[in-house]
């Protein structure tokens, strides 16, 4: 029998939800993954409301007692996916900020979104999906690992250029790239705007982060 789920108002907060159980033998690692990749699928074609774990199970050729076994619901299916994007952003960053750039900060900030461009683009549907759905669980961004791990690689940076950068508080300095970065990047690849060329947008998201940090303080 299937099982039912329940809806939520994008209105009431909730906890958010964790896996039931971590896979621990390859075999089990390799069924999770085709669970997860298959939740994408079916988040990117038919939303949140379309989705449920029935759909999920029958697209990813398993039975819904193997989804249960490791997600107790749609959501934590959804929780999933939106750490392991969290994760690869970092990846992206993390391996970014590692090399050496001629062109000092700005070419790390143009690096960075030239990253997160180019890995947004990959599943826009997707993506679409969370972003759109996922806040509805309304939880701290802070309880995230690969956020906080972004947060503090972009810390590290700034501090790394601190006499190029006009903000003195650099936690609110990198809070501030973070977010622009984020929104700006979700608006160009998720929804990229057709009077324009992707360079010129790139650019133009690059100049105004640039602009943020070293402009003159009052």
């Amino acid at each position: 029998m299937a099982r039912i789920e329940n809806s939520h108002s994008p209105a009431t907060p909730r906890p958010l939800p964790q896996p039931r159980k971590t896979p621990r033998q390859a075999r089990s690692q390799a069924m999770v993954e085709v669970i997860l990749e298959s939740t994408a699928r079916v988040l990117g074609e038919r939303g949140y409301a379309g989705t449920n774990t029935n759909v999920v199970a029958e697209r990813a050729g398993v039975s819904v007692g193997s989804v249960y076994q490791y997600f107790p619901n749609k959501d934590s299916l959804v929780t999933a996916l939106h750490e392991r994007h969290g994760a690869q952003m970092y990846a992206a960053i993390a391996a970014v900020l590692a090399t050496e750039r001629p062109d000092g900060l700005r070419g790390h900030v143009q690096a960075m979104v030239r990253a997160l461009l180019a890995a947004h683009r990959v599943a826009p549907d997707l993506h679409r999906v969370l972003e759109r759905e996922f806040p509805f669980f309304d939880a701290p961004r802070d309880q995230s690992a690969a956020d906080g791990g972004i947060f503090r690689q972009v810390r590290q940076l700034l501090q790394a250029h601190r006499k190029e950068i006009a903000p003195t508080d650099l936690d609110l300095a990198t809070w501030m790239v973070l977010q622009t970065m984020e929104s700006l990047v979700h608006a160009a690849a998720i929804e990229p705007p057709a009077m324009f060329a992707p360079d010129a947008v790139e650019a133009a998201i690059v100049q105004m982060l640039m602009g943020y940090l070293q402009a003159p303080q009052r």
